[in-house]
Parts: C-alpha cells; structure tokens; sequence
C-alpha cells in the first residue's frame, strides 16, 4: 500500500492539523463533479472538514475543468482553505486520462517527494491531435514514463473500460483507484456508503468502484512490479477464434481465414489478424479470402532470398496494415451502414449521457457529389454517365447538394439502412471496380521494387496512408498521394530514396493545403542525377 496522507504531525497540537490537498482533472461527461462531491462525503463521514471548489476549462478538449478539494481533520477550528491548487501543493492528482496527467505534470501540480498521482490510462484525442492530417497523437509512453519520474507514487491503469464494463461513469473507478491507493486514511466503506448515498445507479457505481478498488491496491501492494499496469499481449491463432460467434456456416468460413492466419510468419500474424478482422467486418469471409491471398504476396517476396530475415518481415506487416486500409474503402455503402449500427445508438446515448428508454433525436448531414452517386450504381452505368459530362453535369445539379436525414424516424432510418444494405452487391459496383484498379497499380509498384530497394518498397506502401475520408476529402488525399509517388522515378536508383519518399509522405500528411509538399517535391527536382543500378 501506498503511504497514505499523515491525520496530524507528531508533536504538533489539535489545532495545528495538516490540510489535505486533492485535484481532480476531468473534461465533460466523465463525472467530475459527482468524484469530487463523493471525495468531500467521504472526508466528512470520517470526522473531517472539507470544502470543494472547481475551476472550468475553456473547451472539452483545450483545458480539462478542475476540480479541488482541500480537507482537514475537524478539530473545533475552522482552517483556512485555498480555492484552487498550486505549483508545488497537491497531495493527490487524479485525472481521467492519461494527456490530463501529461498537463497536470506540465502545469507543476505534480511533485516526486509528495504527489500521488493516479490517471486512467485510456486515451482522449486532443483538439490538436484531431486537426493533424497525418498522426497526430502524441506518445502515451512517454507521458507514462515521465509521470513515473515526476510522481512519488503513480498508478495507472484503464479505469474507462472498467467503468464501460459495468455501465456506469469513470467517476466511480478513479474513486476505486483513490481508494485502493491508499493515499488517504479511510476505510473503503465509507466510500462505498458515499456512493451509496447518491441513489442512481449505485449498484453498477459499487461494482466498477470494487474492480477499480481492486486493481490499484495490487499495484501499490506490488513492492516488485512496475506501478504502470502493462497491456495484454495481442491474442491470435485459437484465442481469437474463441471469441467469434455467429451463424454455423460463417463460423466455418472465419475459423478457415484464422487457421490461414495462425500459418503465417509470427511476426505478421497480429496485424494480419487485426487486418482480416477488419475485411471481414467491412464485407465478408470472401472479402477476407482476398486480403489474405494479396497478403501472401508480399510474405512471398519476403520470405524469398532471406528478406524476412534480413528485415523482419516489415514489407508484410506494412502490406497487412495498408491492404486492410484500402481494401476497406469508405463509400456511401459504408457510411450508411455504420450509422445505421445499433452499437453506434448506444455510443451515441453513452457520450450525450441520455437514459435507457428516453428519446434521442439523431440527425445526419450528407452532402454527394455526382461522383458518390455513380459509384454506387454499377459498373457500366456508373462509367455510362460519368462518361457523358452533360449528363453528370445534369444530375449533379439535383443531388450535389447538403442534406439533414433524421435517423431516429422511420423513413430516415430506412433510407440509410437501404443504402447500407447494398453492401451485398459492393463488387458489381463502379465504386469498387476504380478502388480495386488503383490497389493493384499500388501493390504492384510495391513490390515491384523489393529486389532493388527493399527499403523503398517498404515506403511505397506506407504512402497508401495518405489516402483516407470520404468525398472531397478522399480526393484531395487521392491527389496528394500521386504527387508523392510522382517523384518515384526521380529518386528510385540513389541510396536515400526511401528516405526522400517518406519526407514527402510526411510534407503531405503535414500540411492540408499542400504548400509543404510543393516546396519538397522542388527539392527532389533540384536533386541530381541518380545512378541506376
């Protein structure tokens, strides 16, 4: 157990008792409030004088509201309690995900001779991290490692998903966490009557507390294990398998997909698996049939000649993952069919907070070109009306045009579970018949240029990443990605040429405009002559 927060000073009298100092970190719709109102019974119930205050953020996402509460042992005098945290002055930090740590740090709430500091260790894109074109996360790990140095006691662990386990907010779980850390002088039942008092939905709060309780006390009773609880190990082969259910013959069909996978190199299997997952998801178990005799192309060429010794495997691991991507396309079939899913309704009462049987309103914006319309008809029609601009010209007019499709209704559900629906007939399409055309001419270049330049192969298929979105978005990616791969035949034959394509991948996926890449790709222009092998 961690060492919890001293009641009073050896030799110092009644009146001259410690103040605890506690801050919550915690963005809307995580329960910060109710955390900090249970922390406050809490310190009540066990003979203490408490008093809590919060301190909004400007955003959701741009500053995380700030809960404090200070606490002292009530002994006939009131103390004096400050209204927010300082630099240097917080006992115990708590933040509901792991970037609220990174900032508390940041800010200076966190001190390695005081503070405990305990963080679910799930992540919540930042507004910063969203607007990056390209990946724009930053490193949980090193937030996790800086939080170990900067804390005197650090426990972390995903208390999201053990809140989401029992149907109820992470408020409870990271009161579980505090409780279980030890961090302060009270019983865990007076924190389960704390809980209790509240009246709503006590009994999946006590459940999620107790998992939560649970786990941070055998992290700070663990004197030889880390205090960061590690992720499990990616399951694959017969584990997966397990866990798959559905009708007999499909089962069939993916237990047969599986066993092609538990056949692959190891090192290719949890991204392979990840990648059919996804196929299959998208389509079905004879669009997963696809994926892997295309992935096995690739572990083909890597096996050949020592390659996968010599690299690792990477060609296949970067094929498992950019196959998947663009093989999973998004089109009008996709998106009307994940916003028609029932896990998407109950993720979207779960953030809104909305109540079972209460009524939400959910309205879809859409906005089709011409081109979304003729990818979805078949392939000679589609290519029929594209062909002939007067026409296209002619429809895009009265379908080129924003609208608002409530899908809590009847008929506006109907129609997207209609457009959904024609998922079956997804290859007949003009839409897929184009997306297939541009993979193969990608894969093919691919490895086409593994004996040559390995390396450089391996490159040419992570450029498949620029490509993503839908509609106008899907076409500026489209755009970005031929100009990257434009000046293939400029650097192919130096020694650096993989490096020049992921710098200019990188320009790409930097700047949405584009200008980057523009002053990049004149670089490489510039270069000189390149020496063919």
């Amino acid at each position: 157990m961690l060492d919890a927060v001293p009641s009073s000073r050896p030799g110092a009298d009644a009146s001259d008792e410690p103040v605890i100092k506690l801050a919550v970190l915690a963005v809307g719709g995580q329960g910060g409030g109710v955390l900090a109102d249970w922390i406050t019974d809490v310190a009540e119930r066990n003979g203490y004088v408490a008093q809590s205050t919060s301190v909004a953020g400007v955003a959701q996402r741009t500053g995380a509201t700030i809960y404090y509460v200070e606490m002292a042992r009530d002994t006939g005098r009131l103390p004096v309690f400050a209204l927010s945290p300082s630099q240097g002055d917080v006992d115990i930090l708590i933040a509901a995900e792991l970037m609220e740590a990174g900032r508390a740090i940041i800010r200076g709430f966190v001190t390695p001779e005081r503070t405990t500091l305990i963080t679910s260790s799930h992540r919540i894109a930042a507004v910063s991290e969203k607007i990056e074109p390209g990946d724009g996360r930053a490193s949980s790990a090193k937030v996790q490692a800086t939080a170990e140095a900067a804390a005197k006691h650090f426990i972390a662990f995903d208390m999201e998903k053990i809140a989401a386990d029992n149907g109820t907010m992470i408020s409870a779980s990271l009161l579980g966490a505090l409780a279980g850390s030890g961090a302060l002088p009270f019983t865990r039942e007076s924190y389960e009557q704390a809980i209790s008092a509240g009246g709503r939905g006590v009994k999946a709060s006590l459940a999620a507390f107790g998992a939560s309780f649970d786990r941070a006390r055998a992290i700070a009773g663990a004197a030889s294990s880390e205090t960061v609880e590690k992720p499990a190990a990616t399951e694959t082969g017969s584990g997966m398998k397990a866990k798959v259910s559905g009708p007999e013959n499909l089962l069939q069909g993916w237990q047969q997909l599986a066993a092609r996978i538990d056949a692959l190199p190891a090192a290719v299997r949890d991204m392979a698996m990840l990648g059919l997952k996804k196929i299959v998801d998208y389509q079905d178990i004879a669009y997963g049939g696809e994926y892997l005799e295309r992935l096995d192309k690739a572990i083909a060429v890597d096996n050949a000649d020592s390659y996968g010794t010599d690299h690792a495997y990477a060609l296949s691991i970067s094929a498992a993952k950019h196959l998947a991507n663009a093989m999973c396309y998004d089109d009008m079939i996709r998106v009307a069919d994940l916003k028609t899913r029932s896990t998407r309704d109950r993720r979207v009462r779960r953030e809104v907070g909305v109540k079972d049987g209460t009524v939400l309103q959910v309205t879809e914006y859409f906005h089709p070109r011409i081109e979304e319309f003729c990818g979805t008809l078949p392939a000679g029609l589609g290519s029929y009306i594209e062909n002939r601009p007067k026409l296209a010209a002619f429809l895009d007019r009265r379908i080129n045009r924003g609208r608002h499709i409530r899908t809590d209704s009847f008929a506006g559900f109907a129609a997207l579970w209609f457009i959904g629906g024609l998922r079956r007939w997804r290859r007949r399409l003009l839409r897929h018949k184009v997306e297939t055309a541009h993979l193969e001419r990608w894969y093919d270049l691919a490895l086409g240029h593994v004996r040559q330049d390995y390396a450089l192969a391996v490159e040419i298929l992570n450029c498949r990443r620029l490509i993503k979105g839908y509609s106008d978005t899907h076409a500026r990616a489209q755009s970005k990605f031929d100009r990257v791969l434009s000046a293939l035949d400029l650097v192919k034959g130096r020694d650096d040429a993989a490096d020049w394509i992921r710098r200019l991948r990188e320009a790409a996926l930097k700047d949405e405009k584009g200008d980057m890449l523009d002053g990049a790709l004149k670089t490489v222009a510039s270069l000189g002559p390149h020496l063919e092998n």
